[in-house]
């Protein structure tokens, strides 16, 4: 397992065997460009450039990416790939201009490209190889915000939002915070008025994560109120802001353990879902605004069902679900794990696996990532009869015997 993207690029090269300067003809990357990534005198590039790196060596992204090694939990060391993410939210005072790619021209069109098509990646899951993209993607965003290119700043907030979204996951939670605040500064400076509420969204997820579960409800709500003030949830882009603030308010009020609240919040985005739904479609790359739909709303009753202890209602909300096809990966796995955990709370060990392995089928990676499908199958663990297909899963996600 490779430590960082040149130790790999060099080995792939050899083995197509070709030399730097075949390299650099066959994918339109320069000579130097490919010589400092293999000389580690460059930490990453960006994605158009890996895309063409990948394509001269005949490989799938992935496998230029590769895997960089797991978090540490235990205070050692940051692993390279997080320390260059940690350089781009905070980089040094007088840093170098950026140097070209040689692949292709940055624009504000392919920064947004570039941007949307790593908001999927960490919705898939692939944690791995954003870590490597993120610092050219800040990188980038900056260079076209400080040439005031249209869009420059409000590209800007979005990647940094993406920081704090992979920071969060990660356990990161100063890195989170650090990247958001300059996002929100950033949309601030832009000229799109649903930015800063959906970046207020990612706050208040931030803030749920530390158990700051009042300044999370309160910044959600003071965000949606916003919205409806200024008159901006009457076309379908600003109504999935408001409705991806209204669900983060209500799981607020649930983990403060006012129910009530949370499933009035809960019913009124679905309502604002019906609507959105006979809306015409958001103009532009949906991949950048907040994820709300019918299907995201029944994921969200149901997981505030399982976390308020009400199992047979999250598996009634489950039951027959029918998903919208531009619901991310990551909301798929959230709603299995929580079908997952509400067989485990009524005693339905085999339909507690069945969730399990089918998680493991679609979404493999997210799987590994979630700390209650680990806790999900200790408790399994500890029955007296195991359910078949129970040690498999055990095996896969490394829980001891």
């Amino acid at each position: 397992m490779s430590e960082h993207l040149g130790d790999e690029l060099s080995r792939l090269r050899r083995l197509t065997d070709l030399t730097q300067e075949e390299l650099a003809e066959k994918s339109g990357v320069s000579v130097d460009v490919i010589r400092k990534l293999e000389q580690k005198r460059k930490g990453s590039a960006r994605l158009p450039t890996l895309h063409a790196l990948a394509g001269g060596l005949g490989v799938e992204l992935t496998t230029l990416l590769g895997d960089p090694p797991g978090v540490p939990s235990t205070g050692e060391s940051d692993p390279p790939q997080l320390v260059a993410v940690r350089r781009a939210v905070h980089p040094l005072m007088f840093a170098p201009p950026q140097e070209s790619d040689g692949a292709e021209v940055l624009t504000p069109s392919l920064l947004r490209a570039e941007i949307a098509d790593a908001w999927s990646m960490y919705h898939s899951a692939e944690f791995p190889q954003l870590l490597n993209l993120l610092p050219g993607i800040l990188a980038d965003a900056r260079l076209t915000a400080s040439q005031g290119s249209d869009g420059g700043q409000a590209a800007l907030g979005k990647a940094f939002q993406l920081a704090g979204h992979l920071s969060i996951r990660l356990g990161e939670l100063d890195l989170a915070l650090a990247a958001l605040e300059r996002a929100i500064a950033a949309a601030e400076a832009s000229e799109d008025p649903l930015l800063v509420p959906m970046i207020c969204n990612s706050l208040a997820w931030a803030y749920q994560r530390s158990n700051r579960l009042d300044d999370a409800k309160s910044i959600a709500l003071y965000a949606a109120d916003g919205l409806e003030r200024d008159g901006l949830t009457a076309d379908a882009s600003g109504l999935r802001v408001w409705g991806g603030l209204t669900m983060s308010a209500a799981t607020s009020y649930a983990r403060m353990d006012e129910y009530d609240d949370a499933d009035r919040m809960m019913r009124a985005a679905e309502e604002a879902a019906g609507r959105l739904a006979k809306m015409p479609p958001t103009e532009g790359d949906g991949r950048l605004l907040s994820v709300f739909s019918k299907s995201s709303v029944r994921i969200e009753r149901v997981r505030l069902a399982v976390q308020y202890d009400r199992p047979e209602e999250a598996l009634r909300l489950a039951k027959g679900m029918r998903l919208n096809k531009d619901t991310p990966p990551s909301w798929r796995t959230w709603l299995l794990l929580d079908v997952a955990r509400a067989h485990t709370d009524v005693g339905n060990t085999d339909g507690a696996v069945k969730a399990l392995e089918s998680l493991r089928r679609v979404a493999p990676t997210w799987m590994r990532h979630h700390t209650l499908a680990v806790a999900i199958v200790r408790d399994l663990l500890l029955l007296p009869h195991h359910p078949p297909g129970l040690r498999k899963l055990a095996d896969f996600l490394g829980i001891a015997k």
